[in-house]
Formats: C-alpha cells, structure tokens, sequence
C-alpha cells in the first residue's frame, strides 16, 4: 500500500460521510430558523425539545455505531452474507426500540419538559413540539440503523444521497406547514415526522435489496437482535453520560438565568447548540471514517494497517476542527441575524460562539478517536471513561448555574472541561494494545 493509500481511503469515505452528516443536523438547523421568527418563545421552545430529541438520537445512536462496527468486522473477515444478516438484526432491533419509545414519550412529553422548569409559554411550545416530534421515533431509529449497516459495507455515498433528499423535503414541507397552513411550530414538527419516514423508507429499500442479493434473511432472528442489543448497552452507557452532560449543560443555563432573562439566555444556548452540533457532526465525518476502517481493518487481522490508520484520521480531525474553529469565528458575528430578530439573543450569541470555536480542534481529535475505539468495538472501555468525564464535569457546570455565571462561562465550561476530559481519557486508551482485538468479533 503507497503511502498515500490510506489518505484516499479515508477521503472515499469521510467527504461523503461529511456531506451527509452536515445535512442531518440541518433538520434542526431549518426548524430553528424558521421557527424562530415566530418569536423568543417559540425559538426556546424548541431549544428545549431539541434538547430532549438529540438525547434520544444520542442514546439510540448504538444502532448506527454498533452496527457499523460489526458489519465492516464481518465485511473484512470475508463474510458478506453474515455483515448483511448483522445488519437486519440491527434493523429489527431498531423498530421495536423505537415503537416503545413512541408510546413512552408521547406518554410523558409534560413531565420531560416541565423538567427543564420553562416559563408557561417556553413550555407550551416545547410540548407541542415534542409530542408531534415522538410520533417519527421509528423511522429516526431504522434510520440510524440502516445508515450504520451501509458504513459497516464501506458504502458512506447512500447515506449521503438519502440525506440530502430528506433535508430538502424537511425544509419544504416546514415551510408549508409552518406558514402557509398555518399550523405553527406544529407544523415544524410534522414536517420534520414526515421527511424522516420518507428517508427511513428509501434506506430500507436499498437494504433489503442487498440482502435478497446476497441471500440473507429479512426475517426476525431473536438470538441475532438480543447479540446486537448485548453489543449496543455499553454504547448506551457511554451516550447516556454524554447526554446527560449535555442536558447539565442546559438545565444550567435554564436554573441560572436571571427574572426576565431565561428566554434570552435559552434561546441564546439553543441556537450555539444548535450550530456546535452542526459542527460536532461535520467533525464526525472522520470518526465514521474511522468507525469503518477500523472495524474491516481489525477483522482482517491488520493491526499495524489499524494503527497507521489512525494515526493519519488523529492529524485529520486536529487540522479539521482548526479549520471549523477559525470560520466559526470569522461568521460569529452575523450567525445570530439569520436565525432571530432579537437584539439581546444576537449579541449575547457572539462571545459564546467565540468560546466554541477556541473548542473545535480539541473536538476534531476526541470524535476521530471515539470512532476509532467504537470501531474496535471497544464499548466497555468507552463507558466507564464516559462516567469518569461526567462525574469530573457535572459538579462544576451545576455550580457554575446555581452561582447564576452566565451563558459564556457555562460555555467555557463546557468547551475546556468537558471535551478536554474526553480527550485525556481516548488518548490514555489509543496509546495501548487492550483495544487491538482481531477477527470477525470484538
């Protein structure tokens, strides 16, 4: 292999995977803009149910990761027939989990927002907003799922084509329902159910298609979903800290906001949420990147290729979150204009987007490592390292709202503390052997 044969690889993969992992953070980024010129209210209601929705995508997250990992270990043992069944294991197990999900939350959508203690109009816009959004919790999971068997299969341009084209119905269709019909964030909400079964069914199209191929069952296989579930907890377990951090973050935000000033102050995290996840997801290219190749790597028995690899996507996502730091910052200034009217929104947004761009290339290295571990199928370390960065972060950031600091220094926080905690504890585990485990299972 040349010495540039490992850049190309990379390359084939990520810029796809870029592309589409830009596009699906747009689903919010679209609902954010146009919902927020209905008003503050409205804006912050949707920073709340965001909140709840990408937790939920967090925690489920297992079905894209774990099966990108166990499809591309089958993948590089040879086995394709076995990487496809892996896959619709995945699949199956991503439609019950999501049919109990859609009852439980449509179920307890009050009780999740008055947790976050809004204001009586934040809190009507969250709710209905929510309980809408919970009715595509199906598709968002087979989604995820299928998007998880097609990288495990090295195939990151399908993900790509689907998601551009749900993108592009989920802004019409909330343009529509939005305005037009007159349905309000509502109508955001239904947009978005709507563009995401729509994707959901053109995955599983091409899915199935691969599997009738190679012959592999479309069947429920019991023994199958319960192995993917087993593989899937300690992904949970490391998601959950994540989220719950991230929930911290803005509980934080919400219980340390002056009389008058919440609405500002949450519509404010929203919207530097929002575009950090925008971010976080354009960074994660690499890490699915890294998901992929490492997992076909190991399967195929090259530690020394998985090494050599991961030390090239560990330069990429450095220079690549440098580079989204600086064009954070240089656009700080005008981001707010596009999505509010509201002065205060708008100049409390600029110090705080400054903060998340000093944070970006320290994320660039923590997602490529992430997705290297993920990739080795290395869940168990990557929990408990979960819980060691959020036992050292919760206690400050709840401080930090309680002492009511402010937007900008629960950001710092977050930016310094919590994703350099991440950091230390993925390169103390890079730096070993413990995760160089080959063959067709981890």
């Amino acid at each position: 292999m040349t010495s540039r044969a490992p850049d190309r690889e990379i390359l084939r993969l990520a810029v796809p995977a870029f592309l589409a992992l830009v596009a699906e953070p747009l689903f919010l980024l679209a609902d954010a803009a146009i919902v927020g010129h209905l008003g503050t209210a409205s804006l912050a209601g949707l920073g709340v149910a965001a909140a709840v929705l990408q937790t939920l995508i967090g925690i489920c997250v297992f079905l894209a990761y774990g099966t990108t990992a166990s499809v591309a270990r089958k993948l590089g043992a040879g086995d394709l027939r076995g990487a496809l069944a892996q896959g619709v294991d995945g699949i199956w197990l991503a439609v019950g989990l999501g049919a109990a999900i859609t009852v439980v939350g449509v179920l307890a959508t009050g009780p999740l927002v008055a947790a976050f203690g809004p204001v009586p109009e934040v809190r009507d816009a969250a709710e209905t907003y929510l309980r809408i959004a919970f009715l595509g919790t199906v598709p968002l999971l087979v989604m995820l799922a299928a998007t998880g068997v097609l990288r495990g299969l090295q195939d990151t341009r399908t993900p790509l084509v689907v998601a551009v084209g749900g993108n592009a119905l989920n802004i019409v269709l909330n343009l529509l329902l939005v305005y037009p019909v007159g349905l309000g964030i509502a109508g955001s909400a239904l947009g978005s159910v709507l563009a995401q079964a729509a994707s959901a069914a053109a995955f599983l199209v091409v899915v199935v298609r691969g599997a009738r191929r190679e012959r592999a069952s479309l069947r429920p296989d019991l023994p199958g979903i319960r192995a993917a579930w087993r593989t899937g907890v300690p992904l949970v377990v490391r998601t959950l800290t994540l989220r719950a951090a991230l929930l911290l973050t803005t509980y934080a935000v919400t219980s340390g906001a002056a009389a008058g000033e919440q609405g500002v102050d949450l519509a404010t995290h929203q919207l530097a949420m929002t575009l950090w996840t925008f971010l976080a997801f354009a960074l994660d290219a690499i890490a699915i990147a890294a998901q992929a190749l490492t997992g076909r790597l190991l399967g195929a028995g090259d530690v020394s290729g998985t090494r050599s690899t991961t030390d090239r996507m560990v330069r990429w996502g450095a220079w690549s979150g440098v580079m989204t730091g600086l064009l954070l910052a240089a656009a700080s200034p005008w981001l707010g204009s596009l999505f509010t009217g509201d002065g205060a929104v708008q100049d409390l947004l600029v110090p705080v987007l400054l903060v998340a761009a000093l944070g970006q290339p320290i994320a660039g290295v923590v997602f490529v490592l992430d997705g290297v571990l993920i990739g080795a199928g290395d869940g168990r370390y990557l929990a408990r390292a979960g819980l060691v960065t959020f036992v050292v972060y919760a206690p400050v950031v709840l401080a930090l709202g309680a002492a009511s600091a402010g937007v900008v220094a629960i950001w710092v926080a977050f930016s310094a503390l919590f994703m350099g905690a991440r950091l230390a504890v993925l390169l103390h585990r890079a730096r070993g052997d413990a995760w160089l485990v080959t063959g067709a299972r981890a």
